[in-house]
């Protein structure tokens, strides 16, 4: 396990060498708030990390309903039964391993390691542009149908699960990385991942901290590049042979 802070935000890295799983911890003034939970093993590294800043965990954020973001939610649910539990009310139904698809949606099978079998229920279903504390709350669906990002409005870091991965070289959600594909794999649309990249790009973050990988600074530009990286790959270009 690795911790490293931007600003308000620390970063918990589980296996950062081999497979990174990233958890974060966001400092608030009533505790701490944790934004997804990890593989089941997660559980007491992230307690242990939590005691270490010597703050309670008040809130749990997941950024959608992946196995490796909400592995350790029972668990952590169980030892901390006053933590309010938040997800957008669209990844709500994946938390239940309800992998059905709504009608206006692409009707292309949701990917990934859906749960089964999670017993947490939200508190608090999520939309676009809700405040949590001093986060903000933002759709960015593509990787999952609900998926979303948080902007800590204090310092501009952008938590911004697997829209974005750091690890293998970035690149949005659904473009296959050699070193890491695991998340390009399991992303279900890929022309909203990319929608939602170029949004999130656009916000200028001062930091991108991601599911997957090291947080970065001042990543606005590559943020950008690896949007149009994508979108070559995705879209290419008329006449091309």
């Amino acid at each position: 396990m690795r911790m490293t802070r931007e600003h308000h935000v620390i970063q918990v890295s589980f296996l950062p060498r081999l497979f990174p799983v990233n958890v974060y911890l966001v400092e608030e003034e009533d505790g701490l708030t944790l934004i997804d939970a990890g593989m089941p093993f997660s559980y007491k590294g992230i307690l242990k990390a939590a005691g270490s800043l010597g703050k309670p965990i008040t809130r749990i954020i997941l950024t959608h309903a992946h196995g490796d973001h909400v592995g350790a939610l029972d668990r952590l649910h169980e030892a901390l039964p006053d933590a309010e539990v938040c997800i957008s009310s669209r990844d709500a139904l994946l938390l239940k391993g309800d992998a059905s698809l709504l009608p206006h949606e692409p009707q292309t099978p949701v990917r990934g390691s859906v749960p089964k079998g999670i017993r947490t229920r939200p508190d608090r279903v999520l939309e676009d542009g809700d405040r949590i504390g001093s986060l903000v709350a933002i759709a960015t669906p593509g990787h999952t149908p609900g998926h979303m990002a948080f902007m800590d409005t204090r310092s501009r870091v952008l938590i911004a699960g697997d829209a974005y991965q750091s690890r293998g070289g970035l690149a949005v959600s659904g473009r296959l990385r050699p070193l890491f594909p695991f998340p390009a794999l399991a992303t279900w649309n890929g022309e909203l991942a990319l929608a939602s990249a170029k949004r999130l790009a656009e916000l200028e973050p001062s930091v991108l901290a991601v599911g997957h990988g090291r947080m970065l600074r001042q990543p606005a530009a590559a943020m950008r590049a690896a949007a149009a990286d994508a979108e070559q790959r995705l879209r290419p270009a008329v006449g091309r042979v």
